[in-house]
């Protein structure tokens, strides 16, 4: 489940990427301005941050500098049409960890995030399991009892989310919170159809179990 906000002010731009990185199995926040990015890295956490560098409230460098100031860690890749050695070089100083010039290529831009995104993650098990269920996050592979299972990137994400606390009740407020983006309505039926086919995939004996009036655990039964 790991999250990654985009900051874009061209909304077809916009929509291009965030599609595109949702495909790869990433939770996709967007937002227009400086402003509205700010709201929602001070209320979620993310492994990586695309910023388009010229946005309507603002340069995204100034923003990121002063929070790097503040001891924000968070990576950076910054998304500008100016091609000059002295913007690039002022995107690393500011506190960027990556630079790419527009036009570019959609491919480079999910292969630059996914190496970000994995720098994010050092520190955080990169095999997860339970049972005869294993799942190599890098890999983006998940077994059980040996058998390779084909996931959609949002069967994956929510599994995951599970396997990192088996044995607890999950709420399908945090579920969705952690593996859809903020768009989602909270009350709608979204957790309970990916579950309903992620039970399927993983076959007998059950491990997700249905916990009355909050989510779902994973388990024992």
């Amino acid at each position: 489940m790991t999250r990654v906000l985009v900051v874009e002010d061209d909304e077809n731009l916009l929509v291009s990427l965030a599609t595109q990185l949702s495909a790869t199995g990433l939770v996709i926040d967007t937002a227009g301005t400086i402003r509205a990015a700010d709201e929602l890295l001070r209320t979620a956490t993310h492994a990586c941050v695309v910023f388009d560098r010229m946005l309507p409230d603002g340069d995204a460098i100034g923003y990121v500098h002063a929070r790097r100031q503040q001891g924000w860690r968070t990576p950076v890749l910054f998304l500008t049409a100016r091609d000059a050695l002295a913007d690039r070089v002022a995107g690393f100083q500011h506190g960027g960890d990556d630079y790419l010039v527009k036009p570019f290529a959609m491919a480079e831009l999910t292969e630059r995030v996914a190496i970000l995104t994995r720098h994010a993650g050092i520190g955080r098990p990169s095999v997860l399991r339970h049972a005869d269920l294993v799942m190599d996050c890098a890999r983006r592979e998940v077994r059980r009892d040996g058998v390779l299972l084909t996931l959609t990137p949002k069967e994956f994400a929510v599994l995951e989310y599970l396997l990192t606390r088996v044995e607890t009740a999950v709420p399908r407020a945090d579920l969705i919170e952690h593996c859809w983006d903020e768009q989602t309505d909270p009350l709608s039926n979204v957790v309970d159809v990916v579950v309903k086919r992620l039970r399927a995939k993983l076959h007998e004996p059950v491990l997700i179990h249905a916990v009355r009036g909050v989510g779902y655990r994973l388990g024992a039964a």
